[in-house]
Parts: structure tokens; C-alpha cells; sequence
């Protein structure tokens, strides 16, 4: 695991309920969440998909980001499938249980 990871804090919403992201069409992020090249991401691909959703649970610096990116049912689906930095998956889980479990896709977190 690299310093970064360890040492940055991560945001995290206070319930599950509150993110409700797009689920269709074409996202470009703020450059505060994804600073790279100009990037459009097409979320009827579902690696762009998962590729947003990990940039925005990693570089999130407030809950309204999360809230905006981020959908409650999707993330539940897909959490799974997700590439994270152990601390960053460590606290959302602990935060939201219902994620680590198995068969997380339609748990109610």
C-alpha cells in the first residue's frame, strides 16, 4: 500500500441514502476529483462505471461529491467489483456493514 493511500483521509457520506449520482449518460468530473486528462464517462460502459465510481470514492473532498457522483443502488451492486485502497474500502465498511457482506447487491445499507 503506498503513503498516500495510508495517510489521506478519505470522505465518507453519512448514509448510503444520500447519494443519488447519475445512472445514465456522460459524467466529466471536476478536476478537484479527477485531474487527468479530460475524461467523459460513458455510464452505459461498465468499466467507465466502475472506473468513476473508484476516482470518486478515492478523491472526493466533500459529501456533497459523493452525492453527486455517486447512486446508493449502483454502489451497492458493484462495491464488490471496485478497485480500492484497503483503508479507503476498510472504512467504508465499517461504516456501512452491508457492503462486505456477500449478496451486498441488494442489502440495505
Amino acid at each position: 500500500m503506498s503513503r498516500y493511500a495510508a495517510a489521506k483521509p478519505y470522505v465518507l457520506p453519512d448514509s448510503l441514502d444520500e447519494l443519488g449520482g447519475p445512472t445514465a449518460g456522460s459524467v466529466t468530473l471536476p478536476r478537484h476529483i479527477d485531474w487527468g486528462p479530460r475524461y467523459v464517462y460513458d455510464l452505459t460502459d461498465k468499466a467507465d462505471f466502475r472506473l468513476m465510481y473508484e476516482r470518486v470514492i478515492r478523491e472526493a473532498q466533500t459529501r456533497e461529491d459523493l452525492e453527486a457522483y455517486l447512486d446508493a443502488m449502483y454502489l451497492r451492486k458493484m462495491w464488490h467489483d471496485l478497485f480500492l485502497p484497503l483503508p479507503v474500502k476498510t472504512a467504508w465498511e465499517a461504516r456501512f456493514p452491508a457492503l462486505s457482506e456477500p449478496g451486498a447487491t441488494t442489502a440495505a445499507a
